[in-house]
């Protein structure tokens, strides 16, 4: 059982280098992860034979180098027929990786953080954003931003312990600093621009910020420090700036899989509608279609109460001013009037 920094001294490698392959094994069923703080990982019968590959197949480095990069790429897992394999997520589902520049997107995502790009994912609410970034990330820890987002929120301030005196205590930024892990900003255009400020500075080549709260403090990244965020562009408050948008050199646009639907046995017919509305969506004729996170609450809604309750629902759950076109196309779809779920008399 080995700490990454006690393998990146023994393979002379940065800790973030060694912690990514670590994560990677891991998420293949090739080692195993025993503890978090410090991360420490333990070798399983399956971890011999990828070093074997490894051996053959050498990744590229994780350290950004000047000149030319290695034009070997690393093993990749697939299942028979050339597919990934699902990565479990912290809460025990599977993530389904999609396709990203000719790659796996959680491969595409641990191949930016290697080479220090800050990529920032956006699109509606319920595609799955939050969910590559999980698979992508096992050593994840995550601001769940909103427009009461405090620089404390981020940086650490100080608490009252149990004798009554105060103690600083760190926040996610800073023990993401110090632990050499991703940093995932959740709704990040909901944090106020002085607030993200306080970010800036250790994403820049400083790499450092000062804890203004705690005597002046100065924290400075260990390998492996990543920053990476999300937006809902259609979320009301939601604002991408100037100088947010500069500090994410890759922007990526993520939609609903609604194949993927189809795959997870969701209700064929709420998939058609999904897609249906979201083609409505594209061309600017309504504003609102279901995503994956909705499609998989209709199905779960549709094992316990029903199938016309949970198109029911679908058409409820619509926005005020685009539930008329859902109610409608719905009801084409079905070939019966569907209204929105709404209790009838007393039985």
């Amino acid at each position: 059982m080995f700490s990454v920094t006690e393998l990146a001294k023994m393979l002379g490698h940065s800790g973030g280098a060694v912690g990514n392959a670590c994560d990677t094994l891991v998420s293949r069923g090739e080692a195993e992860r025993v503890g978090s703080n410090p991360r420490m990982y333990r070798a399983t019968p399956k971890t011999a034979s990828a070093a074997q590959v490894t051996l053959t197949n050498p990744p590229i480095s994780s350290s950004p180098v000047p000149g030319p990069r290695p034009t070997t790429q690393p093993p990749k897992a697939t299942l028979p027929g050339g597919k990934p394999h699902p990565i479990t997520r912290p809460n025990g589902q599977q993530y389904h990786p999609r396709a990203l520049a000719q790659l796996p997107d959680v491969e595409a995502l641990r191949r930016l953080r290697e080479a220090g790009v800050a990529v920032l994912l956006y699109g509606p609410p319920g595609t799955g954003k939050t969910s590559l970034i999980e698979a992508a990330f096992p050593d994840l820890i995550t601001v769940a931003g909103d427009g009461d987002t405090t620089v404390g929120d981020l940086v650490g301030e100080y608490t009252q312990d149990s004798s009554g005196g105060y103690e600083f205590i760190y926040g996610p930024l800073v023990t993401a600093m110090q632990e050499g892990r991703a940093l995932l900003l959740d709704d990040a255009t909901l944090i106020s621009p002085k607030v993200l400020a306080a970010l800036y500075p250790a994403m820049d080549g400083r790499r450092q910020i000062q804890v203004k709260a705690h005597k002046g403090e100065t924290i400075t990244a260990a390998d492996g420090f990543y920053v990476i965020a999300g937006h809902n562009p259609g979320v009301h408050g939601a604002v991408l700036t100037e100088a947010l948008a500069s500090r994410f050199s890759v922007q990526i646009q993520v939609g609903s899989d609604y194949d993927l639907a189809a795959s997870l046995k969701i209700n064929r017919t709420a998939v058609r509608v999904a897609r249906h509305l979201a083609t409505g969506q594209q061309a600017g004729e309504v504003g609102w279609a279901p995503q994956l996170r909705e499609l998989i609450a209709f199905q779960k809604i549709a094992d316990v109460l029903g199938t016309e309750a949970a198109f029911a629902n679908l058409v409820g759950i619509a926005p005020l001013e685009d539930r008329d076109v859902v109610a409608e196309i719905v009801t084409k779809a079905l070939g019966r009037p569907v209204t929105a779920l709404a209790l009838g008399r007393q039985l």
